[in-house]
This record gives structure tokens, C-alpha cells and sequence, in this order.
């Protein structure tokens, strides 16, 4: 049995309440059409980024991010003197209302129960706390990760290392679970962790899931993660 389970955060225990918000929906609202593959590349070009410069404080944060957006609507064709408000349109999804999954509450409390720690490890902004205490789970997590804080971004080692020395557990006694598979799954792998991917099919409508390799997991929600765990009274589906 493992010692903990870390978590991402967004996409594997918690959603927009507004499913049918998006950076295209934003784009849209200001007459712009952005190609799909612009937002593709933005999505992933950070991801792995050690950006330490950027996280010695919440405002030297905000103003990267709001860099990186102003860089996205760029490209996506946005005029100088609509930019400013695009940003602010995109910055005021990021903080949009949440909610969990509806097994996400059980899966932690299971967890619990078998005194396995908890922790949530995600690419997200300064303060996560908020948002996991919206959606009805803070007091189920034991730590919480952020990229912002942590100065790097899954798949970079580093934000692994914060997480597993926040538990005070080694990497081989944890089990990672998340839905990006970089991130969250072969990220996890090369420091020897244990990795879970999450596929909710109704969420990915005609993409077809990675290949699993060797000693990878993937389960359709989070209850799944329970007998991988160890938990007992929990059955591999």
C-alpha cells in the first residue's frame, strides 16, 4: 500500500461549474476566431518550465500570466486595443466558479480512512486553497501544490519534489493521479512514482487515450484509484 496519493487539481477532482466556458468562448465574445491549434500550443508550451523569477511573489505571478495571455491573443489575431480586454476576460475565466466530481469527496474520505495522506500537486495560480475549499474538499487534502508557488511546472521534477517533501513521503510510496498525460502521468513515472491517468470519456469526445506502458494505470473516475491504492474493500474494475 502506498503512503500517499497527490492529486492534480483541474480535469481530475474538480471542474468549471460553466462547462461550456472556454478561451474560445472568450475569444468569440470579442469577435475573434482563434485556430485551434493556437490554443493547443499554449496549453502545452509551458508545461515543464522552470520559472522561479516569475513566482518570488503573487503580483511578479499575475503580471507572467498576464504576459502569457497577452502573448496568446497575439497570436490569435487580437487587436492592440482590444488586447487589455481580452486578458482581462481571460483572467476573469481562470477565476471562475468550480465544482468537484461527484466521486472526488468520497475517493479522498476512502483514502483517508486507509491513513493514506493526501496531497494535490497542479499547474494552477497563487492560491488553490480557495478553490479546493469551494468545491467542498480542503479539509480532505493534507498539502497542496501549486506551479505558481513552486516556481516550475509539471512535468518539471521540481514541483514533484515540493510535493512529495511537503508529505515528507518518498516518491516510490506515492501514487499520482491526474488527466494530462505529461503532467500528470509520465512526469510522475521518471521519479518513481506510481501513475494514475484519468480518462473521462464523456469529456474527450472522439480523442483516442495514450497508450499505457508498463506499470501505468488508467481509470475512468476516481474510484479507480482505490483499489490501485491498496484500499481495502476496493475492487479492480
Amino acid at each position: 500500500m502506498p503512503e500517499a496519493v497527490i492529486f492534480d487539481f483541474y480535469g481530475t477532482l474538480a471542474h468549471w461549474a460553466d462547462s461550456a466556458a472556454s478561451y474560445t468562448t472568450v475569444f468569440s465574445s470579442f469577435g475573434y476566431e482563434p485556430a485551434p491549434s493556437v490554443l493547443e500550443r499554449y496549453f502545452s508550451q509551458y508545461d515543464g518550465v522552470d520559472h522561479a523569477e516569475h513566482s518570488v511573489s503573487e503580483d511578479a505571478y499575475e503580471a507572467w500570466v498576464r504576459w502569457r495571455l497577452a502573448e496568446l491573443s497575439t497570436a490569435c489575431g487580437v487587436k492592440e486595443e482590444h488586447r487589455a480586454a481580452v486578458v482581462d476576460g481571460l483572467r476573469n475565466l481562470d477565476g471562475g466558479p468550480m465544482v468537484a466530481y461527484p466521486e472526488a469527496a468520497e475517493t479522498l474520505c476512502s483514502l483517508r480512512e486507509a491513513d493514506i495522506a493526501i496531497g494535490v500537486c497542479s499547474n494552477w495560480g497563487w492560491e488553490l486553497d480557495a478553490y479546493l475549499d469551494e468545491v467542498g474538499l480542503l479539509g480532505l487534502v493534507d498539502s497542496t501544490i501549486t506551479s505558481a508557488r513552486a516556481g516550475s511546472r509539471k512535468p518539471h521534477p521540481g514541483i514533484y519534489g515540493c510535493s512529495t517533501d511537503a508529505l515528507g513521503i518518498d516518491p516510490t510510496r506515492v501514487v499520482f493521479v491526474g488527466d494530462s498525460w505529461e503532467p500528470d502521468v509520465r512526469g510522475p513515472r521518471r521519479i518513481g512514482m506510481t501513475a494514475v491517468h484519468v480518462w473521462r470519456a464523456d469529456e474527450r469526445s472522439g480523442q483516442v487515450p495514450p497508450a499505457l506502458e508498463p506499470g501505468d494505470h488508467r481509470v475512468a473516475e476516481l474510484t479507480g484509484v482505490l483499489p490501485i491504492a491498496g484500499v481495502v474493500g476496493a475492487s479492480v474494475s
